[in-house]
Parts: C-alpha cells; structure tokens; sequence
C-alpha cells in the first residue's frame, strides 16, 4: 500500500459532506498527510447553456461567498489542519484534476451515491474524476441522512 503525503478531498458542501470530511481526517492523520480541500462551483451559465440575456454575475458571487461560508463551517470539524481550501469555478472533473496536478495530490477523496444502472452509465462526479486522475483516487460511499 502507497503512503500518501498530500490528500485533495472534494466535497459538494450537501449533508453528506460530513462523512467525507470525517474519512478524509482519519486518512491524513494515518499517513500524516497534508489535506487540502477543493469545492467546485459550476457557473450558472452551464446550467442555462450560455445563452442567459443577464448579468448573473451578482448571483455567481453570492453562490460563492455561500460556499465560502458552508465551507468553513464543514471544515471547523477537521481535527487535522488543513493546508488550502479551494473554491473554484468551472466543470468539476476538469477542476479537481487541474487542482490536484497543481498541489501533487496522491490521493484524491470523492464521494459516490453509489447509484446503479443508468446513472452508473452515464457517468457521475466520482467516475470522472477516477478515469482522468493522474494518482489514485478513493471513492467514499456516502449515506443520505434520513428525515
């Protein structure tokens, strides 16, 4: 088994996030590992395909300052320190990819629904970052908490 030095954990700020954060403290504590932590904010204009007749620029800042805001408060719950949040803009494989290229991530920490079937097939977060990783890459399944 590889030792890890520098552990990326990406986290979409819901619910389950916790569970993430509390596997990827366990691990960086195991190996003494860095942690860095990335959260990816899509840009509205995906969601609208780029044709949106207004400024959502006001928006896409307070989407931002929210997941700033979330962010600290998930990592709060982190015994160990953690070396960078990142908050970034743009497609989510693309950005945890180039994030964990920039910092020379070994592990990189996902969550997975996992989800069968159709959903399986056409892809999810965790699939792509698995298939365009340049290190190894832990899947975490998460739970949905129960109302």
């Amino acid at each position: 088994m590889s030792t890890y030095s520098r552990i990326l954990l990406a986290i979409d700020l819901t619910d389950e996030s916790s569970q993430l954060i509390s596997k990827a403290d366990e691990l960086a504590h195991l190996y003494g590992a860095e942690l860095n932590i990335i959260h990816v904010v899509e840009p509205l204009t995906f969601a609208y395909g780029g044709d949106v007749p207004m400024d959502l620029s006001t928006i896409q800042e307070q989407l931002d300052d929210h997941a700033k805001r979330k962010m600290d408060t998930l990592c709060a719950a982190i015994s160990q320190p953690v070396n960078q949040q990142y908050i970034v803009t743009g497609h989510t494989e693309s950005e945890i990819h180039r994030i964990a290229n920039e910092t020379q991530t070994d592990l990189i920490i996902v969550g997975s629904h996992g989800r069968h079937g159709l959903a399986l097939l056409l892809g999810s977060t965790a699939n792509g970052v698995l298939h365009g990783a340049q290190c190894d890459v832990l899947a975490v399944r998460v739970r949905q908490k129960e109302a």
